[in-house]
């Protein structure tokens, strides 16, 4: 029986793999670890629930022909500094050594652009890390481990994918709240207009994954994104484009940004939970430029572009919404 085991199957990217697997994989068993029950269940796939802070239980033992390390977590800021790699580290070691005792021979790890850390010039598969987040700093220890695994034996291959910010149906995030904004017509430039935002579609990155191992190789290091490197501004006006949601309303200035966010800051410290801070709107105001230049190497060729994409996920939707 050929079968393959999602970590974090349960979640955004994860369940948009698992079905992309059951149609294409060729798998006859599909297996999901996740600490949450999947709130869009895939059919056929046997869902688990485990922490992989801990042990893998012996129930979960058998013959898998692939492990996709997707489980993570990743909201920055968000989470206190030990959370980051109690899970993304300690679950890296978790996966490893459950692979080793299952002899399993490959492994696909979703690393993050946050490696790099920020910045305005362009990063490849060769630039340095230089992680300044918890997230990031997690993420390439959490590389690591695998190598460490790869190691482990010759016949082993492993694959680390560098996503930049994936977006699509269920994703439940940046563009997500985009386009809610957008649509509402509350949105407004936070701080400049030409931040670029390297992206690429769930459905993509689900293609991607599959043609990484295809490729066979002991181990292979990609960046993934769409290869044009679009800015904010370019990203609003494709969401006008294809839904007919409404325009940015302007540009509201970063000092004045931060004297809004402090009120909020405040009451997160009292306990009242609002995601405004002046960090995160950091975040809105660095551009994140990556290239995936091993992809294209490989021969890969993207289905869709940005437009195209955006119109995929809206057929996914009720009307104008896009969840």
């Amino acid at each position: 029986m050929k079968q393959a085991m999602v970590v974090g199957g349960a979640g955004f990217i994860g369940t948009h793999l698992l079905e992309h697997l059951g149609r294409e994989g060729g798998f006859d068993r599909l297996v999901s670890v996740d600490i949450a029950a999947p709130r869009r269940p895939v059919p056929g796939v046997a869902y688990e629930v485990h922490d992989i802070r801990h042990p893998f239980p012996a129930r979960l033992d058998g013959p898998y022909e692939a492990i996709f390390n997707l489980a993570a977590v990743h909201r920055t800021p968000g989470h206190a500094p030990h959370e980051y790699y109690e899970t993304n580290l300690g679950g890296a070691l978790s996966v490893g050594e459950f692979a080793a005792r299952n002899e399993v021979r490959a492994i696909l790890f979703t690393s993050s652009i946050a490696v790099y850390g920020p910045g305005e010039d362009l990063k490849t598969e060769g630039s340095a890390p230089e992680p300044v987040s918890d997230y990031g700093r997690s993420k390439l220890l959490a590389e690591g481990v695998h190598r460490q695994w790869l190691a482990g034996d010759a016949a082993r291959r492993l694959v680390i994918v560098r996503p930049a910010v994936i977006f699509g149906q269920g994703e439940g995030g940046n563009f997500t709240r985009l386009a809610a904004a957008l649509r509402k017509g509350t949105f407004v430039y936070p701080g400049r207009k030409d931040t670029i935002k390297c992206c690429g579609y769930v459905g993509e990155i689900v293609r991607s994954m599959d043609h990484a191992l295809a490729l066979g190789r002991r181990e292979f290091l990609y960046n993934f994104c769409y290869p044009q490197a679009y800015t904010i501004e370019e990203i609003c006006r494709a969401f006008e484009r294809v839904a007919g949601y409404r325009p940015p309303r302007g540009v509201l200035p970063q000092p004045l940004m931060n004297a809004a966010a402090l009120p909020f800051e405040v009451a997160n410290r009292f306990g009242l939970r609002n995601g405004i801070d002046r960090e995160r709107i950091l975040k809105l105001v660095r551009s994140t430029r990556v290239e995936p230049a091993a992809l294209a190497q490989t021969g890969f060729r993207f289905s869709t572009d940005l437009d195209g994409s955006l119109r995929d996920w809206k057929s996914r939707g009720t009307g104008d919404v896009m969840v």
